[in-house]
């Protein structure tokens, strides 16, 4: 009781190392707790990302319940403050086991159930409040070791803490994703949660454990740090478990690079899919509806000088090289992995015809905003092959700034092509798309290509309603020059124009968010309507 009521007043306690030393350790346990807690953080917000999309709504989800909960473990840690040491053990214990395994149950939850949403906020609620429960019960423990006024305790948990953050939210990126990946990072900063958390109390504070809380301690411990180890060791079977459940059985690649996860799936023409972060890029059925209908119209005029933004898989540049009087092709890709495939890979560079092997075809690594920005010369064609508009992270591939960049690239009379997403399920995103180019200086006509196939998609979705899956693609033609005509059939034979009666056919609330002075078409191909 004496001991008790001299730790609520700051006063020494029974410790096993001098006071400045357990000072010093406590506060180093206090750096390594924040920086796996911001890891937890991150490593939730970016498997949400990638496995539910739109990563602000995400992000914004998984930080407010997590500070919100935060609060809760606050309130909460005032019950444990008489037996600080025991509480904070086995708090971080239960932290340790929560936050590493969190990435492994959502990635399950979502491969076997098709649902994470409510695994994520379970997952952010328990990891805010144990988060939030650790710095009121290291005030407790830090003046128990070293005298000191309560505002100087704080200031150094504080400094401890956010710097510890720091280094874990540039360690989750930099460090553990490239290296270990999102499940193995998890558990292995799992375990260095545990260890840390129960090394201090087990050593520092052993005087003040009675028998029954040391053994208890070191049960549990040892129990979390081998069921993560355990883990660690399965977790390379369970990842290959789970894409089988996603992407179906028969996935021949998947790596996690330091952009994306790239997973191919297939080897025949008519069963080859390449997903880039779970979504579905290339579909080897239909993909030839979307790559002629971005190409074929942008190269009717002078196409000397072509660039590819995206693209990587090569399939773009097989179009574009078909073309005769093609003298130069640059693909500008972010990812290395994407452009080494659409090489290497035996169905997926039979799929673009080996254009990687033809000599007027130059690969590029970098973001395409950046790469335009540091100006390259002009080009009479670009074709903007990048990921769907409705991807938070692709936002500023779609701006009026980069429209206006584009535009600088281009010859006059130069033309250039958008894919800016489906047409009859987004109808707002394609007319923004299309007002942002306008914004970025060029004369545009939109048009939309029917018979996208749907009923293939990774994960549990496979079996559900695609009723409202989109059976489009939109696209905008532009240039530079408004007196030059945007010609949609003069490149590929066979293309027809329908006008705005059949536009609104199918997608109705177009009328609603199409600028007026924009007018639609849509483009069809004869092709389009047969299968594969």
């Amino acid at each position: 009781m004496i001991d008790q009521q001299t730790s609520l007043r700051g006063g020494a306690a029974r410790i096993s190392v001098r006071p400045r030393t357990g000072r010093f350790l406590v506060l180093a346990v206090v750096f390594v707790c924040a920086a796996c807690g911001l890891v937890y953080e991150l490593e939730l917000v970016a498997l949400a990302s990638y496995l539910i999309g739109d990563s602000v709504t995400q992000a914004s989800v998984v930080l407010s319940v997590m500070v919100f909960a935060m609060g809760i473990g606050s309130l909460l840690a005032k019950r444990l403050r008489s037996r600080a040491a025991v509480g904070f053990g086995l708090l971080e214990a239960a932290l340790a086991l929560i936050g590493g395994t969190s990435a492994l149950v959502l990635y399950a939850s979502f491969a076997w159930l098709g649902e994470s949403r409510y695994a994520l906020v379970g997952f952010s609620l328990a990891i805010g409040v144990l988060i939030g429960a650790e710095i009121p019960l290291l005030m407790t423990l830090i003046q128990r070791v070293d005298r000191q006024d309560a505002g100087g305790a704080v200031a150094d948990l504080f400094a401890a803490d956010y710097v510890g953050a720091l280094v874990g939210g540039l360690a989750f990126p930099f460090l553990l994703l490239p290296l270990m990946g999102q499940l193995t990072g998890a558990l292995f900063t799992g375990a260095i949660n545990a260890a840390a958390g129960g090394a201090l109390v087990l050593w520092v504070f052993r005087r003040d454990l009675d028998a029954r809380s040391r053994w208890l301690l070191i049960t549990v411990n040892v129990t979390v740090i081998a069921l993560l180890a355990t883990a660690t060791v399965l977790v390379d079977d369970f990842e290959r478990a789970a894409r089988r459940a996603v992407y179906g059985g028969d996935v021949r690649v998947a790596e996690q690079t330091g952009v994306q996860e790239v997973v191919l799936t297939g080897a025949g023409r008519g069963s080859l899919d390449l997903y880039l972060d779970g979504r579905l890029r290339v579909s080897s059925r239909d993909e030839y509806r979307y790559h002629e209908a971005l190409v074929h119209p942008a190269m009717a005029g002078r196409h000397a000088r072509v660039l590819i933004l995206g693209g990587g898989d090569g399939l773009a540049a097989r179009e574009v090289l078909r073309h005769p009087g093609v003298e130069s092709v640059v693909v500008v890709e972010l990812d290395p992995a994407v452009t080494r495939l659409a090489r290497t890979d035996p169905a997926l560079s039979g799929l673009n015809a080996h254009a990687y092997d033809d000599p007027r075809l130059t690969a590029v690594t970098g973001d395409a905003f950046s790469w335009l920005r540091s100006r390259h010369g002009r080009y009479d064609v670009v074709i903007s092959d990048l990921p769907d508009p409705g991807i938070t992270a692709s936002t500023k591939l779609y701006s009026a700034e980069f429209y206006g960049l584009v535009a600088g690239a281009l010859e006059p009379g130069g033309r250039l092509v958008v894919h800016a997403g489906p047409l009859d399920s987004r109808p707002a995103t394609f007319w923004t798309v299309e007002a942002s180019m306008r914004a970025g200086g060029l004369s545009t006509r939109p048009y939309r290509v029917e018979g996208r196939l749907v009923g293939f998609a990774a994960g549990p979705d496979r079996s559900r309603d695609t009723s409202k899956a989109p059976h489009d693609w939109g696209f905008v033609l532009a240039g530079r020059d408004p007196s030059v005509p945007l010609s949609l059939g003069a490149g590929a034979p066979g293309l027809r124009s329908l006008g705005e009666r059949e536009l609104l056919a199918a997608g109705r609330s177009a009328e609603r968010v199409r600028p007026p002075e924009s007018p639609p078409s849509t483009l069809v191909h004869p092709r389009y309507w047969e299968e594969p």
